[in-house]
């Protein structure tokens, strides 16, 4: 176990050095005016942010924003890319993130009664971007979305050209 927290710990330190990562030249600064290591000060972020999301003012906003400032980076960075395999993971995050958020939109009493709930929504949302082999948003999307997905287009794709007729007959008989 102890071995397994020291890759961690070492895989991360050398993410936080990457210097072709956005947050590289914060830290930089960061470690440069406090003294302290990089490590210690993303751990200690970490900690404000939980702390935060349990007990501060618009942990809502907090939490929607770490879901979607890092996806949109990497989002953009993936479209520019010529590496399809960045694009499919991120819109496939994008799929899973607007699903959940519909889905909480109508759940959204519950949130009142639950007071750990945007920790551990913005913890499920870091799940979903972590760029690991058990990527969260990879794994909901094949073990849910995908399955319900294939079993249903038909009656979804249906219904569209249903609807998109019925939009034409009512915008024809406008001209």
């Amino acid at each position: 176990m102890a071995q397994k927290l020291n890759e961690i710990k070492d895989q991360l330190s050398r993410s936080l050095r990457d210097s072709s990562k956005p947050w590289t030249s914060i830290l930089n600064r960061a470690e440069q005016k406090t003294g302290l290591d990089r490590l210690y000060l993303f751990i200690g972020g970490i900690g404000v942010i939980g702390v935060w999301l349990v007990f501060g003012y618009a942990a809502q906003l907090v939490c929607n924003t770490v879901g979607f400032l890092y996806p949109a980076y990497m989002s953009i960075h993936a479209i520019e890319s010529h590496n399809k395999a960045d694009d499919t993971k991120w819109l496939t995050y994008w799929v899973v993130f607007s699903i959940f958020s519909v889905l909480e939109y109508f759940a959204d009493f519950i949130v009142g009664w639950f007071p750990l709930y945007w920790l551990i929504k913005c913890v499920f949302l870091v799940w979903l971007m972590i760029p690991t082999e058990f990527n969260g948003s990879l794994v909901v999307y094949k073990k849910i979305v995908r399955p319900y997905f294939l079993k249903h287009h038909s009656v979804i794709d249906d219904t569209i050209n249903k609807v998109k007729d019925q939009v034409h007959k009512v915008t024809d008989k406008t001209d």
